[in-house]
């Protein structure tokens, strides 16, 4: 998406949609890693991750010396959140992060899993 002057380019969003709650958690936690704000991202942690994924995480990344919410140790230049399925309580999006830019950029999925009774972000693996 631009910020150019004039653009067209709307967002919108609701706290009743995990889906939209997803987009807002990758998008506030790229900006709190990428601009160095100090505890902003695990507060964001605290507030859209249910305890159990943070504890996995933890261990995750403690194995893998990377930051498990991005599964990278770089921050990516953008970021985009899909719906992709919903069932037995859960909700599971998509995420693409961009790694790069022109036609070297790289991209990395994820498959999120949300909780439709709290949206709290429930797990976190490398997609497809």
């Amino acid at each position: 998406m631009s910020d150019t002057p004039g653009g067209n380019a709307v967002r919108t969003g609701s706290p009743d949609s995990a889906v939209d709650r997803a987009a807002d958690f990758y998008g506030a936690y790229i900006d709190a890693v990428s601009d160095g704000t100090d505890d902003l991202g695990e507060e964001l942690r605290a507030h859209y991750l249910t305890e159990d994924l943070r504890q996995r995480l933890a261990a995750w990344e403690e194995v893998n010396h990377a930051d498990g919410v991005l599964r990278a140790q770089d921050v990516p230049i953008a970021w985009e959140v899909r719906y992709h399925d919903s069932g037995a309580g859960h909700l599971f999006t998509t995420i693409t992060l961009t790694w790069g830019s022109g036609p070297d950029a790289g991209h990395t999925r994820l498959a999120v899993q949300s909780d439709l009774s709290t949206k709290l972000i429930s797990d976190i693996e490398d997609g497809a």
